[in-house]
């Protein structure tokens, strides 16, 4: 157990032990401002690789060189593009190659995917989400209700108890069981956006399938945060962005995962388009969709090849530095964080006090602590942002920090514990 000090000297000694130092040189950090650069909204939008440029560049200088033909001649042909992420994503997600593809956007996931994995029918037509998750999420819950012709009664959230602002995990298995035969769908963030509470995927998947539901997570905040195992977990499926901790490009590509248990059903029901079909197959534009196995059978349309140059550079880092010494440093920096927090609190309380309603158990989080402010609210983040930090606002007076393994600091932490407290005051 590491006994951290609230000094530069103390962080500057961390950083010199940090096996993952290096890869800090591997991003851009925004110049804009006339202030040093303190980014921890990781969480919103990853930096940017210094190898980004590059990869898009090379894929611009084959459509130049080469036009149509760059579907077979490039560097990294167009036409089977997305299979170079593949094993990348597998690795960072936990699951078989068979059953992971990186394709769309996550909301048109989310929404491709429920076409298959919410089949209302009989008494079973209920979906169960957490409360306040993603707005995203939310909308395409009540959509496809509306979709299916039924009434949003069907829509049960679990809520946190009067009082606190975390939802308690025996709350969400306790209602999986009462609603039993009824509950369709557990379609769950498995790290929620605002609190950062990272929920028991695991476990949830097991209640769930034991009443007979399907269960699927949004995995926005996790991929690329959390050291998951979706195939272990027994999960049906989940998809996930790539630009928040996987650094990929703004409104980037999104990945999907789907059991192995499903990669072989073609009978189940989806919206098909020509890059989901048999590539054996697919340019004899044959009629009747022929699904590929696994996660490939879901994708609609050619590879948006730009923003998967942008992924591939980024995954790259991921694989060279390996979810498990990601994880290691997440756990440590995110713990060091909170103890800079906790410090200047206690130290100026007469004038503002912080709640981290993130979870205290790093066994319940990731690279997340949600502020609660009492006494200052957007100011005090407004102060922030004009000392160079950059971290993300949430109504009513939450503010967001994301300390992200592979490039933040130690000594990040130190400053923005520096410039917080000269913000408060």
């Amino acid at each position: 157990m590491v006994s951290f000090e609230n000094t530069l000297s103390f962080a500057q000694k961390m950083d010199d032990a940090d096996p993952l130092k290096n890869f800090r040189n591997q991003f851009h950090f925004p110049t804009f401002n006339d202030k040093p650069c303190c980014y921890l909204t990781g969480n919103s939008l990853g930096l940017q690789p210094k190898n980004t440029a590059k990869y898009i560049t090379e894929e611009l200088d084959a459509w130049a060189a080469l036009g149509v033909e760059g579907h077979f001649m490039a560097k990294r042909p167009w036409y089977a593009y997305h299979e170079n992420l593949t094993a990348y994503t597998a690795e960072i997600v936990g699951a078989k190659p068979i059953e992971v593809v990186v394709t769309h956007s996550l909301t048109t996931n989310i929404h491709l995917l429920m076409v298959s994995f919410y089949r209302p029918s009989g008494k079973r037509t209920k979906i169960l989400c957490e409360a306040k998750a993603f707005p995203s999420d939310q909308y395409v819950l009540e959509s496809q209700i509306k979709f299916h012709k039924l009434s949003l009664e069907n829509l049960v959230e679990v809520h946190p108890r009067e009082g606190e602002h975390l939802i308690r995990e025996t709350d969400i298995l306790a209602k999986i069981e009462e609603l039993g035969e009824e509950l369709a769908l557990v379609m769950i963030g498995g790290v929620n956006y605002y609190t950062g509470q990272l929920f028991d995927m695991k476990k949830i998947t097991e209640v769930g399938h034991s009443v007979g539901a399907i269960v699927g997570f949004d995995l926005a905040h996790a991929a690329g945060n959390i050291n998951l195992k979706l195939h272990d977990w027994n999960i049906d499926f989940g998809a996930w962005c790539g630009y928040k901790y996987l650094n990929s490009s703004p409104g980037g590509v999104s990945g999907i995962f789907i059991h192995e248990r499903h990669a072989n059903k073609p009978e189940l029901p989806r919206f098909a388009g020509w890059w989901g079909y048999n590539k054996e197959s697919r340019f004899k534009m044959e009629p009747g969709f022929v699904p590929m196995p696994g996660a490939e059978g879901w994708q609609l349309s050619n590879a948006p090849i730009f923003g998967m140059a942008a992924h591939l550079a980024a995954l790259e880092l991921f694989h060279k530095a390996g979810m498990g010494q990601i994880g290691k440093k997440r756990d440590l920096l995110t713990a060091f964080l909170e103890f800079i927090i906790h410090d200047v609190s206690e130290r100026n309380k007469e004038h503002c006090a912080f709640e981290i309603i993130t979870p205290t158990d790093k066994r319940r989080r990731g690279s997340q602590l949600s502020i609660l402010v009492h006494g200052k609210g957007k100011s005090l983040f407004d102060k922030l942002s004009a000392e160079g930090v950059l971290a993300d606002w949430r109504e009513p007076n939450v503010i967001r920090i994301a300390p992200v393994p592979l490039y933040n600091s130690f000594t990040d932490c130190y400053w923005f514990g520096q410039y917080l407290e000269k913000s408060i005051l």
